[in-house]
């Protein structure tokens, strides 16, 4: 059973600047709500028990933002407001399920994934990128329950525009299983548009085997000087592990940059 999920948000979300420069991306309200709940309300609803933060000493927001309790539990003692009650009631319920460990170097995804390597428990992991919110249909569940039926690795795959293939990692596939799932044969971190493969993106959700831990420990840097967890899964698909292409059927929203939280919020309040 994956029962554990681990979120990196050390990232500096330099796309979202000036925002950034003050305040954690992750924090910031799509329609009324921080986006980092989006993703928690997926796990939990995947039925993931805990989840592991990957936060740096730059964002402790974060971490205070679940643990402002002095100041809830002033405001309800004062005010009883009802709408304050729900919300720290929620954040309680938040807090119980969630670890921090922290990535105080901008190494790359491979390097904050590493950091959770001691508090991993079981075979499989679930690991979700904060910036890609996925609506209307719970991407997690539909990949935890394709990884029950083939005892596999599973990342969710999105169809992207040609032109646009250097900002992702792109598969190569070799079977297909049916209309939404395909064994991936590579993954190229970021590759240029004549060298890419394919235009099936890897999107930020992954179930991961423990194995990457060692995968990701021998791993040499990539693009940017970066640790990419593209390229050690690369490793571990030569090695014969196997891995699918999940494509997903939910909403797609890119809240990485300006104009993607901006129309993330937008289209959220559609919903």
């Amino acid at each position: 059973m994956i029962k554990q999920a681990i979120i990196p948000l050390a990232g500096l979300g330099t796309r979202l600047l000036p925002l950034t420069s003050v305040f954690a991306k992750e924090l910031l309200p799509i329609n009324g709500k921080p986006g980092i709940e989006y993703i928690l309300d997926e796990c939990i609803d995947a039925g993931i028990s805990e989840i592991i933060f990957i936060i740096s000493k730059k964002k402790e927001m974060i971490r205070k933002y679940f643990y402002n309790d002095k100041l809830y539990k002033t405001l309800i003692k004062k005010k009883k407001d009802p709408r304050i009650i729900k919300e720290y009631k929620k954040i309680l319920k938040y807090k119980k399920k969630i670890k921090f460990v922290y990535q105080n170097k901008p190494l790359g995804t491979g390097n904050a994934v590493l950091k959770t390597k001691k508090f991993i428990k079981n075979k499989y992991f679930l690991m979700l990128l904060p910036d890609d919110l996925i609506m209307r249909r719970n991407c997690s569940k539909d990949m935890i329950k394709l990884h029950k039926k083939y005892k596999a690795s599973v990342m969710a795959s999105m169809t992207v525009n040609k032109n646009n293939v250097n900002r992702w990692g792109i598969y190569s596939s070799s079977k297909k299983l049916n209309n939404q799932n395909f064994i991936i044969s590579d993954v190229i971190e970021k590759p240029n548009t004549k060298d890419a493969p394919s235009n099936n993106a890897v999107i930020g959700r992954y179930i991961l085997s423990n194995n990457i831990f060692k995968i990701l420990k021998k791993q040499k840097k990539g693009k940017g000087g970066e640790i990419h967890i593209t390229d050690s899964i690369k490793t571990m698909i030569d090695n014969k592990s196997l891995f699918i292409g999940h494509k997903f059927s939910g909403k797609y929203l890119d809240c990485g940059s300006m104009s993607g939280y901006i129309n993330s919020t937008l289209q959220i309040a559609k919903l």
